[in-house]
């Protein structure tokens, strides 16, 4: 099929994200809830739904759907209640799941995402609401058998659905990032999809251009990172393409994603709302979110990237990209904001996070948490640069690895010790200048006759007799005062 065929559609992408929310105990019990436990170790007669049984809520659950809503710009509702979503698969014990059906906790709520061209796009979150996991199938572990983990059944979940605004893999690949970034930054989520505690469905249909109605829709399920929920969509659309430009129908039904091949392959029939029989679930009573609750929790947020990035681009003059590197994970933030409590030159902080900073915890495979030297200390470090005392070459070639190792020492001091504080006299500078400009007469005529690139090559001689300590700014002052100079060099 020619490029032509696949230009006449629109992709329409809506996506089902379910976080793992970080709580110690599961949604409607107490057992535990951690990840790597000895299989069916963390279930109890509660989570298996077993007779004279009855569940309870789990107030941080209720807390983190709060935070997720306010940094998604939803409603939260006041009056939230619970339903039974029933369906009969082998993972799930009670043969029914805890969720929210009518009443979801948050709805109507919108984040951006930054598109190629550098502006921006709303995508609409139709509703977030609190459930419970299913346990685990594990297909294979032993040939021709299926092994059953009930350690995630009851797990505590908040889904994420969106709005069918997404147009391509490529806004869906931005718009899953930027979940699962808000997640961490809310301390809500790890995010980590290989784990499974970040997973992702995806909706797609295909239409024509200029329709005016959507196309029938298909679910892709089974997938693990973000990338290959790119690539599922891209199969997929050009699946559904192909299949109508060729005269048959798509079929609405639920497929899996196979990472190894990239294609998708339908698993049953797509499930209609009334299949699930959702009806309130008796053994829990509404929960009632006041505003003083909603206030509370807004007020102990931490700062989320889109404000981070305002403040970085339009109140310190950072590049849009800088803003986004420094944003991309909560913990380099933060340390960054720690960075520029005590120092105002944002952009110098900036470039040390980014550069020798990262570059560090890259090196030595380290966490920003465990980066040995204090935000005060890089502050200092970035002020004795500012004040001509020492470069920043050698402030990040030597300075920087030994303040890495001499956590209790100032920068200045330990650029003292190791005698690399820069020489800004100029007496001493000039001394340097003559003899460095002696050895080359015939390049100070050349320089004087219009060969300006001629001032790197005394500066690297200055440099060299200085043994690097020579301030390069004042000297490169210094030596084209000297070099314009037409009396004769003594």
């Amino acid at each position: 099929m020619n490029n032509k065929n696949y230009d006449k559609y629109q992709a329409v992408i809506g996506l089902e994200v379910h976080a793992q929310l970080l709580t110690n105990s599961k949604a409607y019990s107490s057992d535990a809830a951690e990840y790597g436990a000895l299989p069916n170790s963390l279930v109890s007669p509660v989570t298996l739904g077993l007779p004279g049984t009855l569940p309870f809520t789990n107030k941080r659950v209720i807390e983190f759907g709060i935070r997720l809503g306010i940094a998604t710009n939803c409603k939260i509702r006041e009056r939230n209640e619970y339903a039974r979503k029933n369906y009969f698969y082998a993972d799930l014990p009670k043969g029914y799941q805890i969720t929210q059906d009518k009443t979801p906790i948050c709805n109507d709520g919108f984040i951006f995402i930054k598109q190629n061209d550098g502006t921006e796009k709303r995508i609409g979150i139709t509703r977030i609401h609190m459930e419970e996991d299913a346990g685990k199938s594990m297909h294979d572990v032993v040939p021709d058998e299926t092994l059953v983990d009930l350690n995630r059944a009851g797990v505590a979940l908040l889904e994420v659905v969106s709005e069918p605004d997404l147009r391509s893999s490529d806004e869906a690949y931005k718009y899953l990032t930027e979940i699962r970034r808000l997640v961490r930054y809310l301390d809500i989520c790890d995010g980590n999809m290989e784990e499974g505690s970040l997973r992702c469905d995806a909706n797609v249909s295909v239409m024509l251009k200029d329709a005016k109605e959507y196309g029938r829709r298909v679910e892709v399920k089974n997938m693990n990172s973000i990338s290959n929920v790119k690539r599922a969509i891209e199969h997929e659309i050009i699946r559904q393409i192909d299949l109508i430009e060729n005269g048959e129908i798509v079929d609405q039904d639920t497929r899996g994603f196979d990472a190894m091949t990239g294609t998708t392959s339908s698993l049953r029939s797509k499930e209609a709302a009334n299949d699930y029989r959702y009806f309130p679930e008796p053994d829990l009573q509404p929960v009632i979110i006041t505003v003083a609750e909603i206030a509370k929790v807004k007020a102990a947020l931490p700062p989320l990237p889109a404000e981070l990035i305002a403040k970085y681009t339009k109140q310190l003059g950072l590049t849009m990209y800088d803003a986004g590197v420094l944003t991309d994970a909560k913990e380099i933030a933060l340390f960054f904001e720690n960075v520029l409590k005590h120092t105002n030159n944002a952009k110098a902080a900036a470039n040390w996070v980014m550069g020798p900073v990262k570059s560090f915890l890259n090196e030595n495979g380290l966490h920003i948490s465990q980066f040995p030297i204090a935000a005060e200390r890089l502050a200092e470090l970035i002020a004795i640069i500012d004040s001509g005392k020492i470069s920043f070459a050698m402030a990040s070639q030597r300075l920087f690895p030994i303040m890495t190792k001499e956590l209790t020492k100032s920068p200045l001091a330990i650029a003292e010790e190791q005698n690399l504080v820069q020489e800004s006299d100029s007496d001493a500078l000039l001394e340097m200048i003559k003899e460095a400009i002696g050895k080359y007469p015939e390049k100070v005529l050349e320089y004087k006759n219009g060969k300006v690139n001629l001032l790197g090559l005394f500066m690297g001689e200055v440099m060299k007799l200085s043994k690097g300590k020579a301030d390069p700014k004042a000297t490169s002052e210094l030596l084209k005062k000297v070099l314009q100079d037409d009396t004769e060099i003594q």
